[in-house]
């Protein structure tokens, strides 16, 4: 229990408790009872509840996504230092950087123990230097046996302690090889040291057993390094999720209900608040404005620099800068609810997810450390029976140097952190990536079917006209369509509820409300049951229409607008026309797409007229309108039967089935809660030009990952056969163990470097 658990004297017990973030459980009578573990409360004897607003940290291995761990550690499979996963807290980042700043110490120390032990030991190699008499003394080589000792047992002790364990569970890995590497060089020389005699002739170098403590050492030492680097690389593929985290506003200003403000902390702000939002400041949470209007800087999550204007009734999202006015808002989201924590949660989870190239890798890495292994004891064999004196000396640097050159820690760096960085680019970008399994496959998309309605168009369709039919009025008909409307979620609808409210319309909600997906709705107003939607959806209950109804229905949909029909039981009632203004980008982003060959459908519910007026106005050719949910999945389908691989981009409940029916569902970040569950990647601007870079990150992504695979893959095709000795024959030439290790480390280093290149990598169309 905390200490914070002892109130004092005189707090009240009805008071209801708000507990701070990081307390995990607490008292929701008791002011400040707050624990770390579950229990009663000391005050009132209640049992403590699990605090929403606590984020319990959980670490992962970037290898092995399936190892979870409630604490920091090593992975038990593959030995990478395990990572935090979700929201990163303020204890994790600490963690973190206290296991970079022992890692750098630990390189220090073996850097500036292991060059004493380079020197000595290679300057005797060095013709007509001359050297003190100590050197050809017993001092020498105890010399490197104190040096090295400190280097590979305390600084690269992580290296032997994870690679025992990769033996004991039977988890091959790298560290498998810099055990035995590193072990054999360093135990081998221990030996020479202290029982010099037990060593035949054959094993001997101009009289002298063989030591490898710098070997020994320079390679921990360069392992260490290598390991800083990565941790440090890794800190650099986060700094995007923080970023967005540092978005959040630390208070907001809540409007009691009294009607005067007080300042408190956003953790304190719960759903339904009303909060004050002044010019310049950030808005602290998800809300619905209530009085004022403003413009509103959202370019920190969509990129886009022009300030979006925000009205009554709009909704605006915490995190966002406002610019112009003063406004009042009613909070919709707090805590993880909220649009920037889900989408900082998003991200979080794609960049520890596995991309299915990952399985190559995988499969590769099972069989390749036993084959080492088998290459290793090859070596050694064939160089002890076949190689020149001293052969058993010849065998030893051959084996070590091939167990050392072989580690696969560039192989297993080589796509998580490709996709660390492409992921938190993405974020960058406004592109929020669900699972590497999606960037992946976004990299083959050949054809690209977009829904119309706030996908090319704005999404904020306004009722232009009322064409009511003989006998009716306009408010007749507006107020029958807004019963029914006021219960769906259509953007449609709420053009429907804005046209009524600024002609001070009200009407009653229809009871037995139904909404049909493509379709439209219906409910009871009053005795009657009232339609509103497409045209054969209301004829279901009027029959055929007027002529001159659908004539003019026709003349609208040629010039793009959207046609609503309403009926009250048998009775047309009229039609509404409802513009969409096409959004500016849409034609650049159409060419955009094309230029890349990506073949591209729009697929709308809406009326053909209206669908081909927006196609021709943003240049697309190919147009399927007057489908449903259904046939938009099945012209999905439909492009995939051909051999493509097929994008589905949409933002409403109609465009789910083929969302999730596409190889890849890109979601429009303005559309529904589950257009974004079942799409792959989702835009947060919703705007059609972040498709396109969106497909270009992908690209760009897997390309870094088959570079980084090559360098992997290259460096041990080429440094294997040389360790062993193959050219030895032909050039004289064997390799050290400790070139090998610092081919190994260069290795990772390459990889490390390729990947974070990808944060600068250009995603806009060149011109």
């Amino acid at each position: 229990m905390s200490d914070c658990c002892h109130s004092g004297a005189g707090a009240s017990s009805s008071a209801p408790s708000n507990p701070s973030p990081k307390a995990r459980y607490f008292c929701p009578m008791c002011p400040g009872v707050e624990s770390d573990e579950p229990g009663s409360c000391p005050q009132c004897g209640m049992d403590l509840e699990r605090n929403p607003l606590a984020r319990r940290t959980v670490w992962t291995c970037p290898m092995h996504p399936e190892v979870e761990r409630d604490e920091p550690g090593a992975c038990p499979q593959c030995g990478m230092d395990l990572e935090p996963t979700g929201t990163p807290d303020t204890a994790a980042e600490e963690e973190e950087e206290r296991a970079i700043r022992s890692l750098g110490r630990r390189t220090l120390a073996g850097a500036v123990l292991s060059l004493p032990v380079f020197l000595l030991a290679m300057l005797p190699m060095v013709p007509g230097l001359p050297l003190p008499a100590w050197f050809e003394s017993p001092v020498r080589p105890w010399a490197e046996l104190v040096l090295t000792t400190p280097v590979v047992l305390w600084a690269g002790n992580l290296f032997l302690v994870r690679g025992w364990q990769s033996l004991r569970t039977r988890h091959w890995n790298m560290f498998t090889l810099i055990l035995l590497g590193v072990g054999a060089a360093y135990l081998s020389s221990v030996v020479s040291v202290l029982f010099p005699g037990i060593y035949p002739e054959s094993f001997r170098q101009d009289g002298e057993p063989p030591l490898y403590f710098e070997a020994a050492a320079v390679i921990t030492t360069l392992v260490l390094f290598g390991q800083w680097l990565e941790a440090r690389a890794r800190r650099r593929t986060g700094q995007a999720l923080r970023g967005l985290m540092d978005l959040a506003a630390a208070t907001a200003r809540r409007v009691l209900p009294d009607g005067s403000e007080e300042e408190v902390p956003v953790e304190r702000v719960q759903t339904g608040d009303r909060l004050r939002v002044r010019p310049g400041e950030k808005i602290p949470l998800d809300g619905i404005l209530l009085e004022g209007q403003s413009r509103v800087d959202e370019s920190m999550l969509s990129g886009e620099p022009i300030p979006v204007r925000r009205e009554v009734g709009d909704e605006v999202i915490g995190g966002t800068v406002n610019q112009e006015g003063g406004f009042l808002l009613e909070t919709t989201a707090v805590g993880e609810d909220t649009v920037l924590s889900r989408i900082v949660q998003r991200v979080a989870e794609a960049q520890r997810s596995r991309a299915p190239v990952q399985n190559l890798v995988d499969r590769v890495a099972a069989v390749f450390v036993p084959v080492v292994v088998a290459i290793a004891l090859l070596a050694f064999l064939a160089w002890a029976l076949l190689g020149p004196q001293p052969s058993l000396l010849y065998a030893t640097v051959a084996a070590v140097s091939v167990l050392i050159i072989a580690c696969p820690c560039a192989l297993g760096l080589a796509t998580p952190m490709s996709i660390m960085v492409g992921v938190g680019r993405g974020a960058r970008q406004g592109i929020l990536i669900r699972d590497a399994e999606a960037l992946e496959r976004a990299e083959k998309v050949e054809a690209l079917v977009t829904d119309k309605t706030g996908t090319l168009t704005e999404g904020r369709p306004e009722v232009v006209a009322l064409r009511p039919e003989e006998g009716v009025s306009g408010e007749d008909l507006l107020g029958a369509a807004l019963a029914v409307e006021q219960s769906s979620e259509h953007p449609l609808a709420r053009a429907v509820e804005a046209a009524a409210r600024e002609r001070g319309l009200r009407a009653t909600t229809a009871t037995g409300f139904q909404s049909t997906t493509g379709y439209g709705a219906e409910g009871e107003v009053g005795a009657d049951r009232v339609r509103v939607g497409r045209r054969k959806f209301v004829e279901t209950a009027t029959g055929s229409v007027p002529e001159a109804t659908a004539e003019q229905a026709e003349e609208d949909q040629q010039q793009g607008r959207t046609v609503i029909w309403v009926a009250r039981g048998p009775r047309l009632l009229g039609t509404l026309a409802v513009a969409d203004p096409v959004k500016e980008s849409a034609p650049g982003a159409v060419r955009e797409l094309q230029a890349m060959g990506i073949r591209l459908v729009m697929a709308t519910g809406d009326q053909d007229g209206t669908a081909r007026a927006v196609a021709s106005r943003v240049g697309l050719d190919e147009v399927r309108a007057d489908v449903d949910p259904a046939e938009k999945q099945a012209i999905v389908r439909e492009l995939q039967d051909e051999g493509l691989r097929v994008a589905m981009a949409g933002d409403g409940i109609n465009d789910a089935p083929a969302l999730a029916a596409a190889d890849v569902g890109i979601a429009m970040g303005s559309g529904t809660d589950i257009a974004m569950e079942s799409a792959g990647l989702t835009l947060v601007h919703g705007d059609l030009r972040g498709v396109a870079t969106a497909l270009r990150l992908s690209r760009a992504t897997l390309r870094n990952i088959r570079q980084n695979l090559f360098f992997a893959f290259a460096y041990n095709a080429l440094g294997i056969p040389i360790a062993a000795g193959v050219l030895y024959p032909v050039l004289g030439l064997l390799l050290s163990p400790m070139i090998a290790g610092t081919a190994m480390a260069f290795s990772s280093v390459s990889v490390l470097s390729n990947a974070l290149r990808l944060r600068h990598t250009p995603l806009q169309q060149s011109s």
